[in-house]
């Protein structure tokens, strides 16, 4: 772990084990602004505008890594997370990332990191604790900023038959702004895939429930999957999401769900990701593409 310099900020600890690099900020958050193999670019998005600066009154994107709290409410903006973010040091070389409370909610964000020895995976435990008055029903809600020009992928389950399988195996949800006919989108057989366009595109969203749990970002030749809990029949945000997919002109985000819980004052929830980052992964276009280049590579995180 080192504590350097970093896309304007001054405190930031660096993590890596020389397959693998992380990097986080300590002025902001919490936010990790950096994954990418050692020595290779960076797959978030980070908006160089945004940069070096804190304090501000309202939220800003800035891009990474963050967590948040679902479900978005219509009128009210999330908490800013524009304050500095405290470090713990926990075994196994880990870090825990810890914000403020947030003024209002009285929820304080965590996130703690352990990165693999030797293996290009990462860990990441998220949690939401009430230290508040209230009781809360909320649930954690993990997101990725993708770096411009690349693939979201998220798996598909089996295909039924009918009229053997009768009842659906899947939800959907899609907001008012997401035309289902974008080129971007490809809703197929086996497998989901947007592709972030740079240069005009409009905003699109799509939220689905996940039993596969998994999603993965393909770009700059490397392949980000993550994984996380799938809870089936638990009742998750924005009718049964447990995955998110977000793209603009700009970036992508890859985001990921917890079920929705009561947290009463004095009580957490955690939302565990597990990381892993392959290089050498050619552009993903077309099932066949997951089929021969991210599926392979998934079956061995699992």
């Amino acid at each position: 772990m080192d504590i350097i310099r970093c896309c304007g900020y001054a405190r930031n600890v660096r993590l890596s084990n020389g397959k693998v690099e992380l990097v986080a900020t300590l002025d902001v958050g919490p936010r990790i602004l950096r994954l990418g193999v050692a020595g290779g670019r960076n797959v978030f998005k980070v908006y160089p505008d945004q940069m070096g600066k804190a304090g501000e009154k309202t939220w800003r994107i800035r891009g990474g890594h963050r967590l948040w709290v679902a479900p978005e409410h219509p009128t009210e903006p999330q908490y800013a997370d524009n304050g500095p973010v405290d470090l713990g040091r926990l075994g196994q070389g880990g870090i825990r990332l810890r914000s403020a409370p947030e003024k209002g909610s009285g929820i304080r964000k965590e996130i703690d990191i352990f990165i693999h020895p030797k293996a290009p995976r990462i860990r990441l435990v998220h949690r939401l604790r009430n230290v508040g008055l209230r009781t809360l029903r909320l649930a954690p809600w993990a997101l990725s900023v993708m770096a411009p020009g690349g693939t979201a992928i998220a798996g598909l389950p089996p295909r039924g038959t009918h009229p053997r399988d009768l009842v659906p195996n899947q939800a959907f949800a899609l907001w008012p702004y997401t035309d289902l006919a974008d080129p971007r989108l490809t809703l197929g057989t086996r497998a989901i895939l947007l592709r972030q366009k740079r240069g005009g595109a409009p905003p699109l969203k799509i939220g689905f429930s996940n039993p596969e749990g998994w999603a993965a970002y393909a770009v700059h030749e490397c392949l980000f999957v993550k994984r996380f809990p799938f809870v089936a029949g638990a009742a998750y945000p924005d009718f049964g999401s447990s995955t998110e997919l977000f793209t603009n002109n700009l970036m992508l985000e890859l985001e990921s769900l917890g079920p929705m819980v009561t947290v009463a004052p004095g009580r957490k929830v955690e939302h565990v990701e597990e990381w892993f980052l392959f290089a050498g992964v050619p552009p993903i276009r077309t099932e066949d593409d997951v089929d021969r280049h991210v599926r392979p590579l998934v079956a061995r995180t699992s």
